[in-house]
């Protein structure tokens, strides 16, 4: 199978690390995480690339690019560590917004694209544990508007988005994929609770008392599904930059570190432990390809590919994690340099959109009478 990237991806992914070198060294990233983790003019310079536009419809000003172009960005940007919602604004609302109506997508999607508007879904709900169909957020239709009344919590760049996509029940109970509807809430009818994160990033719970929402589709399990496995791809592909950049920076740390009179990559315990994290980091690299392969199948072969991708990149991203601070000692245990960033970004993956043992318990459900991981 042929896993080379086009050249037109070799040039997208030679301008975001350009970028990345030139614009977002980590004395600026370590700043903004010391100052609350804000990021909107950091988006604001992705969309200058036009990133922001990546998956976005020519029609409305995008670039019309699929799941590799979105997952070698993605790479990039975790090699950098850019504390942006990137995944969540550009990749996610854009998937969300595809069964918006004609006008709604009108007026939203030019601007997303330019990144004028910063749109994020809204989605975790306290109790939830993953779980899509567990929605206690409200919707009730008046005449022709709708509100919502809920709350969502850890939104990321809450306090500096301009709208959010909330799902919200108009029918059935916990559980029913039915009577889920997708909404797009403007911030101002919204009141937003921000905090920094322990990653550097910044997000916020979002309370919604009968906001004023305008429908994007009243069957939006589906839709939803369909871009959190897209977001699940991207941060597995982040990941894999992540583990990439922090192999490179351990090694070199132990090629100029000395101990007992000689440089730490002289010991060979300590390069057979490098050896298996370039392991673990390889296998997080094939599995992040094969998740962002099958965005494109049916449901059911997409969903248990990206739970089975996620399983890999969560033991991957904890040992190569794990195994990187030991290497260094007791210097990556600190705020100012840079290992320890990394580290606590490959933390923050394993919580979102669901953890390692809630993506094993997928792949266990949807086995069937098969087994094995390509079955």
């Amino acid at each position: 199978m042929d896993f080379d990237f086009t050249d037109d991806q070799d040039s997208l992914r030679d301008a975001v690390r350009r970028w990345v070198d030139k614009g977002f060294a980590f004395d600026r990233r370590h700043a903004l995480a010391k100052a609350g983790g804000a990021s909107r003019a950091v988006y604001g310079e992705l969309a200058e690339l036009g990133l922001a536009g990546l998956v976005i419809p020519e029609a409305h000003g995008g670039l019309a690019q699929g799941p590799v172009d979105a997952m070698v960005v993605c790479e990039e940007l975790g090699r950098g560590l850019v504390n942006a919602p990137y995944a969540e604004a550009a990749l996610m609302a854009p998937a969300l917004f595809s069964a918006a109506p004609e006008a709604l997508q009108a007026a939203w999607l030019p601007r997303m694209a330019t990144g004028e508007a910063l749109v994020v879904p809204a989605l975790a709900e306290r109790g939830a544990r993953y779980k899509l169909t567990k929605i206690s957020t409200t919707a009730k239709q008046n005449g022709d508007a709708w509100q919502v009344t809920g709350q969502k919590l850890v939104v990321p760049a809450a306090d500096e988005a301009d709208a959010f996509i909330v799902p919200a029940r108009i029918s059935g109970t916990d559980g029913d994929t039915a009577g889920i509807a997708l909404f797009l809430v403007e911030a101002a009818a919204a009141t937003t609770a921000a905090y920094a994160t322990q990653d550097g990033g910044r997000a916020g719970d979002v309370t919604l008392s009968g906001a004023a929402a305008h429908l994007i589709t009243t069957d939006g399990h589906d839709v939803l599904e369909a871009a959190v496995d897209a977001g699940i791809a991207a941060q597995c592909a982040e990941g894999v930059g992540l583990m990439d950049r922090l192999l490179a920076i351990t090694v070199e740390y132990m090629n100029t570190r000395k101990q007992f009179g000689t440089t730490l990559a002289s010991f060979q315990a300590l390069r057979h432990r490098i050896a298996d994290v370039k392991m673990q980091l390889e296998l997080g690299r094939s599995m992040s390809y094969y998740a962002s392969l099958k965005l494109g199948e049916a449901p059911a072969q997409r969903r248990r590919a990206i739970s089975q991708a996620r399983v890999q990149l969560g033991h991957s991203m904890r040992y190569v994690g794990q195994q990187c601070i030991q290497l260094h000692g007791g210097i990556a245990c600190t705020d100012e340099y840079i290992a320890s960033h990394y580290f606590k970004r490959l933390t923050m993956l394993e919580m979102s959109f669901g953890d390692t043992l809630h993506h094993l318990g997928e792949v266990s459900a949807r086995m069937q009478d098969t087994a094995g991981v390509f079955a």
